[in-house]
Order: C-alpha cells, then structure tokens, then sequence
C-alpha cells in the first residue's frame, strides 16, 4: 500500500474531493466559457449586426466545447503535455452525439476526462516509447469509457436539470427560493455556480432564479462593503467574483446572510413577477454579472426564442425584468440589509475588507 501511494504521489494523483470537485470542475467552467460562451455572445453580435463573419467564428467555437472543456480539465489536474494534447480527443468523443447513442454533455466530460487524464499521468514517462504508449492509453481509455458513460451519464444529468426546471415551473414561488439561494452560494464558495448549471442544463425559469441568486450574491458584495473597498472592490466583486469574500466569510459567516437573504427574495421575484427566463446557453445561468455574461445570455435566449418564434419580440418589461433582478433589487436590498446587519454589531467595521 505505502508502495501505491508513493506511486501516486510522484505522479501528482490526488483523489480528493478538492481536486475533482473544485479544481476540475472549476477548470471546466472556464473551458465552457472559453469555447461555447464565447461563441454565442459572436454568434449574438454577428447576427444583431449583420456581420456574418463574427457569427461563423463564433460557430466554430461553440464546436469546440467538448474538447475545451476536457483540456482545461487537464491543465487543473495537472496533467503532462502528452496527456492535455491527447484529451482533445476525450472531449470530442463525450459530447459527440453521433457516438454511442447520444452526447454526453459537461457532466460526461467532467467525468471522463479527470479519468483519462489520471490513467494518462500513471502511465506517462514510464516506458521509453511514451510519446506513444501515453496519447494511446490516454485516447483509449478516455473514448472507451465515453462510449460506455457517456450517453447515460448526459441523460441523467439533462433528467436531474428536467426535474428541477419542471418543478419550478410548477411551484416558481418555492422553487424560486430554492435555486437562486443554492446556485447563489455556489457562486461564492470555492466552486463553480457555471459548471454545475451547464452540467445540469439548468434553462428556462431555473435558470433565471439561478441568475437572481448568483447576481444577488456579486452585486450584493459589491454593494454591501463599498465602504470597505471603495470602486475597486465594486468593480471586482460586481463584475469579477464574490468569491473574493470567501476569507471574510469564513472569519464572520453573518455577513453572508445579506445576499442569501437577497438571493431568497430575487429569485421568486424572477419566476413569479418577472418571468426571468435563461434560454441562452445553461452555462451561463451560474454566471450572474461576471463580464455581464449573464445578461449577454439572457438577451442570447430572446433573440433565439424570436428566431424560432416562441417570441414576438423583446418588450420593455422583459429589459426591465433583466435590470431589477441583476442590478437594481441586489443593489438595493443588500445595502438595506447591511445597515442593519452594521447597526445590530454583526458586521463589524473590516468585516467585509478584501485582503490586497
């Protein structure tokens, strides 16, 4: 046993829940967002614009997910050259919908690739013909396990999303509290609100409380420690990540319960007032106002549903639905909240003060 652990250790496997759970998962996200994120919103401008040019780019990267995906996978676990190179193979063959009955998805990848990438790494270096054995092992077994995985994995994940869009378009009172607090949080700890909202195909209603929580949670942040950090903070945690409060949190966890508490209100505000819907790519559902790439997706959805005629066209209650639930009511709320939470002494002065 010591002799195995040895092994794996000089090899940099780590089964841990942190490596899998939130490095390659998170890597994942980026990999979605490198590739197919980035192809709708060209795809989005080209076709408002008129250039066909920038929605062909844009084409050719939202084809490229898959294997963006399994790559990045690779890089967060730290895989060898040869092993990153040969997942490009792994990703195209777990979201290719022609192999093995069906694609596979985010999920299907997250899955196959972090194996490929591992039994790659066992094997790398260990033969003096590697620049074979490696890329050999690392296709084989990544392509054989999508083969096998894949298609059923791809039509778990799209049941667990179904169930979760269905019920909360059959309760968008309850269902709306429920998701934008869950995905909120997700967004602001160590793990990824976009991944797991991709995985899931998180679309329609869903993913609109989705956004009302991760939104709920950036701008909140933002909103709540101005005092603290000024315009830089602002920006970084309302258009970066409110995961910069994580050491904050972690030291005074009372200061979260502003945003959770905001995410709670937005999110049934978004199905049952507003009809927030994210109909544009799930991935970015969990992206809240990160680069804005939650709005971009929101508008990505209607000019989609307008194209396929579920939609006559965008109204000024549908921009207004957008603005309240992203910016205004997260803004608002979390700043009322944090004048109480400050006056009741349960957040201190430097509670919310980003380190740097």
């Amino acid at each position: 046993m010591e002799r195995v652990k040895a092994f794996l250790k000089r090899k940099d496997v780590e089964i841990s829940v942190k490596r899998y759970g939130v490095d390659a998962l998170g890597a994942m996200a980026f990999g979605l967002f490198a590739s197919l994120l980035i192809g709708t919103i060209l795809n989005t401008i080209g076709t408002q614009a008129g250039i066909p040019l920038l929605s062909t780019i844009g084409g050719f990267a939202n084809a490229v997910s898959g294997p963006a995906m399994a790559v990045a996978i690779g890089y967060a676990l730290k895989a060898p050259p040869l092993v990153l190179y040969s997942l490009v193979a792994v990703g195209a063959a777990a979201t290719d919908a022609t192999l093995g009955g069906g694609a596979g998805g985010p999920l299907a990848v997250l899955v196959v690739a972090i194996i490929a990438a591992e039994v790659g790494k066992l094997v790398h270096g260990e033969t003096k013909i590697d620049i074979l054995v490696t890329p050999l092992v690392t296709i084989i077994v990544g392509v054989g396990l999508s083969l096998w995985w894949a298609p059923p994995i791809g039509r778990a994940a799209s049941a667990v999303g179904s169930v979760i869009m269905w019920a909360t378009d059959l309760q968008p009172l309850l269902m709306g509290i429920v998701v934008a607090v869950v995905i909120g949080i997700a967004l602001t700890l160590p793990i990824s609100s976009a991944a797991i909202c991709a995985a899931l195909s998180l679309t329609g209603l869903a993913g609109g409380a989705a956004l009302a929580g991760c939104c709920a949670n950036m701008v909140g942040f933002a909103v709540m420690s101005f005092r603290e950090n000024r315009w830089g903070g602002l920006v970084a945690q309302g258009i970066g990540t409110s995961m910069l409060q994580m050491g904050n949190i972690v030291r005074n966890p009372r200061i979260w319960l502003p945003p959770i508490i905001t995410s709670a209100i937005t999110g049934p505000l978004a199905t049952c007032v507003f009809h927030l819907e994210m109909n544009g790519p799930a991935v970015s559902s969990g992206m809240g106002t990160c680069g804005l790439v939650g709005q971009i997706g929101v508008y990505a959805g209607w000019i989609q549903d307008i194209a396929d005629g579920l939609k006559v066209s965008v109204t000024a209650f549908d921009w207004l639905g957008l603005v309240m639930v992203s910016f205004i009511l997260p803004a608002v709320l979390c700043w009322l909240l944090g004048r109480v939470w400050r006056r009741a002494g349960w957040i201190r002065e430097g509670d919310l003060k980003l380190e740097g």
